[in-house]
Formats: structure tokens, sequence, C-alpha cells
């Protein structure tokens, strides 16, 4: 479980400078230092849907959400090309401002303690990191299976 304890004040478009790295980004993407990520490209999660914002996060436990899911979904076929099903979790730099992801700061973990950002401009790879913490199969299993419940009932939402 999370600790909000020590749960920063909220991430704003104006106000993002107490937000310090190192800043991560899970994804099945293979990336190089100095790439940029970009808004305008699907949603590992709604392949329909270009996103407008680039998400990240300050803790490697959201990142390995975000880099096992992507695999996760592609090795479904509920995820676009499938061209690459590893995940893979980088460090970012952000190189515009950011805010907190409302997808799950407001709608389930108030106070944002997975430290969830967005930005409408890109992020700079770093470099990889390969020693992040992998979630259990049976619990990737169990969030792709919650993802496919929300999906079926129209309600895999992505506030962008």
């Amino acid at each position: 479980m999370l600790d909000d304890a020590t749960t920063p004040p909220p991430a704003t478009l104006d106000d993002h400078d107490h937000i310090t790295g190192p800043f991560l980004h899970g994804t099945r993407a293979v990336l190089a230092p100095g790439d940029l990520i970009e808004p305008g490209r699907p949603s590992h999660f709604r392949p329909g849907q270009p996103l407008v914002h680039v998400y990240f996060t300050t803790r490697p436990e959201t990142a390995a959400w975000g880099a096992e899911l992507a695999a996760g979904l592609a090795a479904a076929g509920l995820a676009g090309e499938q061209d690459d099903v590893t995940g893979r979790v980088y460090e970012v730099e952000p190189t515009g401002p950011f805010e907190d992801d409302p997808n799950v700061t407001d709608k389930r973990f108030p106070g944002n303690p997975t430290r969830s950002y967005r930005s409408r401009d890109p992020l700079r790879v770093v470099g990889e990191v390969l020693d992040w913490p992998r979630h259990s199969s049976a619990e990737v299993d169990a969030m792709l299976a919650s993802l496919a419940r929300l999906r079926g009932e129209g309600r895999d939402l992505i506030i962008d």
C-alpha cells in the first residue's frame, strides 16, 4: 500500500517546482537516452485514442504498473501493434510544466500517493531503469482482468 503521510501539495501547471525526481515512465516502447516521449501518441490502454498528455511518476512501483500493463495488454492483443511486449521503465525529465494526473488523483487516490503526473510537453528519456520492482504474474493478471471488466462496462475512461 502506498503511504500518503508525506503527500506534497498538489502539482499544478503553475506550481510544480516542489515536485522533484527522479521521474519515471513505464511503457513497452523501446527508447534510447535523448528520445522524446511526446503527446499525440495512442494510449497503450486505449489504442484508438491519441493522448493529449504524457504521463509519468516519481514512484518505481507506479512506473512498474505502467510497464507491466502496457506489455500485458499488448500480449493479449488489446494494445495495437504487438512488435514488442516487454515492459520497460525509463528515467525521464519533463521538458515543460506538469500537473497531478486526475485519472488517479481525483478518482481513486486523493492526495496523489501514486505520485502520478501529466504534461502536454514531451518527456526526455534519460536512460532505462533495469532494476525496477516487478509485480507477480497473479497481480498483473488480476489488474488486466479488472481493466477488461472496466472496458466491458464502458468505464475505462481516460481524463486527458
